[in-house]
């Protein structure tokens, strides 16, 4: 559904409870793994956690940086075996053994973190080994350029951008510059390999446009700078007089909001739509001319909506965020791997989601959490909230996290008719000032936090959408509506469903893609904390959930709907509990059966 804002005017649409199209990928049970994937019980853990996308393998700079030398059995992919030729027939070989239990290959697509010397006392090393030597053209095609360096991002001088951050096997890192038309053409070369190997789609990521002064970027952004501004706002805004001759001593992505500037944001603004219009021509054009149906999605950052310096999507214009784009990978990095309960966190990713949900017309997507000991939470928190579990971390070789996850992912399938293709059901509407970071507000996006975070504390069912995707059509759909600048008070949340809970429980609702019926969903991140603070615990051992005791529920009835029945579950309990209800000044009410993480709720409508 697109959405869309008049300037200065907020203007809001109604939920959307539309039917996924047809040709829309949707799926609920996902894994990804970077390491131990060549475990010898990783293949039969798929297929008793009945996985549907399993995101694994290597097809991009990792692959060519790495794969070929001694050091590719470390971070980050963890290569089974060495050699180019060797490593590629082995993920192929996994790519048909999971196609064989009907799963979804998604590989992980670095597009231009490179790793490697282009000379040393052993001459080129890693990826600048395997450019000048070891590029078959038979399988690759012709080389893009003679010299690597010419591929490169660049400083002022001309010479590349490096750091050796990882120092993996004593090598350097490089960049990839994706406005360079030659690079591209290496990009194309891998992305057609790998689709010969048999993955279903890639998850791609570092798109990290630093910065880069090479030709390439300042045409590029020159051409952006005349497109978006006559020369006499060029003038006014910027101090630039004369745009061809200008010299810019910086065109930097990520920066400091403290430091930002409105040339600051074009320069990464400018960023963000160049590899935006990198991943639509290798991806979307030149991977789906090969392979019509692949999938295809960002591996992005968000943590807790850290902005400008962080997201790459932040200043993207809405029109082009996440078009073409199958599912999301948001990582939330470690800002919510554990708890701190006496100061009131959770650890959680509920508003992120919500965000993504909102911003992506109800798609897949998940959350990368580094989370490997609050497993059940996880997996709760993302399919309660339209997502697909689970990101990172899925720990299969403990005995303990496999037999959550497959029960987890059981539970899932056995009522795959609420979740797959859900629609989120919301009283109320929370903003994002999306439009206010875009002039370098953050404070806006602190403010956001706050609100969102004292409606989830207060169990208020409401969605996010970012208020450039709003369109107009009034609020009647939304009880209420919440900008980043209101208050929270009991008058305002008059009318709305109650929730009888502790804090510590997230409420949220969905609607199935068939019927009437409105699905609740509870959340219990409430458990034994680790003795050390903020502790990411030490494996599932550590989750300790505390349950949750039976609480009441007064749930406001759609108007015009009556209620048949009402139905309990949970991955403890996965078989329907009929609950006892009745009906009171249009309100459902009822009492929730207690549970320990996750508890869901149908309620049958007609």
């Amino acid at each position: 559904m697109k959405r869309s804002v008049a300037a200065g005017v907020v203007l809001f649409a109604l939920p959307g409870f539309v039917l996924a199209s047809s040709n829309r990928l949707e799926f609920t049970r996902m894994v990804a793994h970077w390491a131990e994937y060549a475990d010898t019980g990783y293949v039969q853990f798929v297929e008793d956690a009945n996985v549907e996308i399993a995101q694994v393998g290597f097809y991009g700079a990792h692959f060519w940086s790495l794969a070929h030398t001694p050091f590719g059995s470390g971070y980050p992919a963890h290569f089974p075996t060495q050699g180019l030729a060797q490593c590629g027939g082995w993920f192929q070989n996994l790519n048909a053994e999971l196609h064989r239990r009907s799963v979804r290959v998604i590989g992980h697509f670095n597009v231009e973190f490179l790793v490697g010397d282009p000379d040393s006392p052993e001459g080129p090393r890693g990826f600048f080994k395997f450019y000048r030597d070891l590029w078959d053209p038979a399988e690759l095609g012709p080389k893009p350029v003679a010299d690597p360096l010419e591929l490169l991002e660049k400083q002022a001088d001309g010479k590349p951008i490096t750091n050796n951050n990882y120092s993996i096997g004593g090598m350097r890192e490089y960049w990839g510059c994706l406005n360079n038309p030659h690079w591209r053409g290496v990009l194309k070369a891998w992305v057609k390999r790998g689709i010969e190997r048999g993955v279903d789609g890639y998850m791609i990521n570092y798109f990290y446009r630093h910065n880069c002064l090479c030709p390439y970027c300042v045409a590029a952004f020159k051409k952006y700078m005349s497109e978006h501004f006559t020369p006499e706002d060029l003038a006014k805004n910027f101090g630039i007089t004369n745009l061809e001759q200008h010299v810019f001593p910086e065109i930097v992505s990520w920066h400091p909001p403290a430091e930002s500037t409105p040339l600051r944001r074009e320069m990464l603004r400018f960023s963000q739509i160049a590899n935006k219009a990198a991943f639509d021509e290798v991806f979307i054009t030149y991977g789906r001319s090969l392979k019509p149906d692949l999938i295809v999605g960002q591996w992005n950052h968000l943590g807790n909506f850290g902005q400008l310096s962080g997201d790459e999507r932040c200043l993207l214009p809405a029109e082009l965020w996440g078009r073409g784009e199958d599912y999301l990978w948001y990582s939330t990095g470690d800002a919510g791997h554990y708890t701190d309960l006496a100061e009131h966190y959770l650890g959680e990713g509920t508003l992120q989601a919500r965000y993504i949900l909102g911003a992506f017309d109800d798609k897949p997507f998940t959350l990368g959490k580094y989370e490997s000991t609050r497993t059940r939470v996880s997996i709760a928190e993302l399919i309660a909230n339209g997502g697909a579990p689970m990101g990172f971390y899925t720990s299969f070789k403990d005995p303990m996290a496999r037999e959550e996850i497959v029960r987890y992912y059981g539970f899932i399938k056995k009522h795959e008719d609420l979740f797959k293709a859900n629609r989120p059901y919301a009283e109320t509407v929370l903003v994002y000032p999306r439009g206010r970071v875009h002039e370098g507000d953050i404070e806006a996006v602190k403010a956001f936090w706050n609100l969102g975070t004292q409606l989830l504390d207060k169990h208020v069912l409401f969605d996010v959408v970012p208020d450039d995707m709003l369109m107009a059509g009034g609020t009647s759909g939304y009880r209420r509506v919440f900008l980043y600048t209101d208050t929270v008070t009991n008058d305002v949340l008059t009318g709305l469903s109650t929730f009888d809970v502790p804090w510590t429980v997230r409420v949220s609702g969905s609607r199935p893609a068939q019927g009437k019926d409105i699905v609740l969903h509870f959340v219990n991140y409430n458990r034994e904390e680790p003795a050390e603070k903020h502790s990411a615990g030490g494996g599932i051992k550590d989750e300790k959930p505390i349950a949750v005791a039976p609480f009441a529920v007064e749930f406001v009835i759609p108007s015009g709907m009556r209620v048949k029945r009402l139905q309990f579950m949970s991955p403890e309990t996965p078989d329907p509990v009929k609950v006892k209800w009745r009906m009171r000044d249009g309100r459902l009410c009822f009492q929730v059966p207690g549970f320990l993480v996750y508890g869901v709720v149908r309620v049958g409508m007609k």
